[in-house]
């Protein structure tokens, strides 16, 4: 079982968006229209029962495009150009709008339907991406997991999910791939 990494406020359904697909579990919160849909009306962002198979193709397209931003986030690497690229096409036909509130502005999605939901998830994206959440926004490098996780650490420094599970593994790896090296 991972640790709960939970993101601040609106960065949470990024996360949660990201964590639709759990590798090691090998299911997907996305994984056919009916479920896609219900996980859409579960984080307040649609309310249909079914999507088709393009409106989940464009949801997962957008989910794995910042998954690679995430895995960028935990290696110190500039995003990679596909996974900008992908985010570029999606948000083409977006419409998002600034909309003032007390507490500041915020970018709102003017879209409806598949459009209005990526247009959430783009516009916190977006949001953390000028704040100083976005970099403590991580991916577990992990080949069997790639799980998202906010790095609550002092210095920014946490690699892992779960250092009791991924991290131990990785050591594993590393210590064996020595050994077989030193022999």
């Amino acid at each position: 079982m991972r640790e709960t990494h939970h993101a601040p406020d609106r960065l949470e359904l990024v996360r949660e968006f990201v964590n639709s697909l759990d590798i090691e579990e090998s299911t997907d919160e996305l994984g056919d229209g009916s479920s896609a849909a219900d996980w859409l009306r579960q984080h307040g962002l649609g309310e249909r029962k079914l999507l088709t198979g393009e409106e989940r193709r464009r949801l997962i397209a957008v989910r794995e495009a910042i998954r690679e931003l995430l895995l960028a986030n935990n290696a110190g690497d500039a995003p990679p150009p596909d996974a900008l690229a992908a985010l570029n096409a999606a948000s083409s036909d977006i419409a998002l709008g600034l909309r003032f509130r007390p507490q500041g502005t915020e970018l709102v999605s003017g879209s409806g339907g598949i459009d209005a939901a990526l247009g959430e998830v783009l516009a916190r994206v977006h949001e953390a991406m000028g704040d100083d959440t976005w970099g403590r926004l991580k991916a577990c490098p992990a080949p069997e997991c790639h799980w998202a996780f906010y790095d609550r650490s002092r210095n920014r420094s946490a690699t892992w999910c779960q250092m009791g599970e991924c991290g131990n593994r990785n050591k594993a790896r590393a210590f064996r791939a020595r050994r077989r090296k030193e022999k």
